[in-house]
């Protein structure tokens, strides 16, 4: 199982909803609005590295009001 950890930067007054969206998404383990240079982060795992980007790629990156992502894999 591979657990990591992705930032994602929304448009003004999106984080909100963004997060909800993300709390239900598969792949998603929960999701947090927060401060700092980045908006929402979320952790996610799956099987390996392919099924997690595949999560960022095809389900954060595509929703609306999403900007930048930045993922961080747990190595332990």
């Amino acid at each position: 199982m591979r657990h990591t950890y992705t930032l994602v930067s929304t448009s003004a007054g999106m984080s909100e909803a963004v997060c909800r969206t993300l709390r239900e998404t598969d792949g998603v383990v929960d999701a947090f609005v927060i401060a700092g240079d980045f908006d929402i982060m979320v952790e996610l795992e799956g099987d390996d590295s392919h099924a997690v980007l595949s999560t960022v790629t095809k389900r954060i990156r595509p929703l609306e009001g999403v900007g930048t992502t930045r993922t961080y894999v747990c190595l332990e």
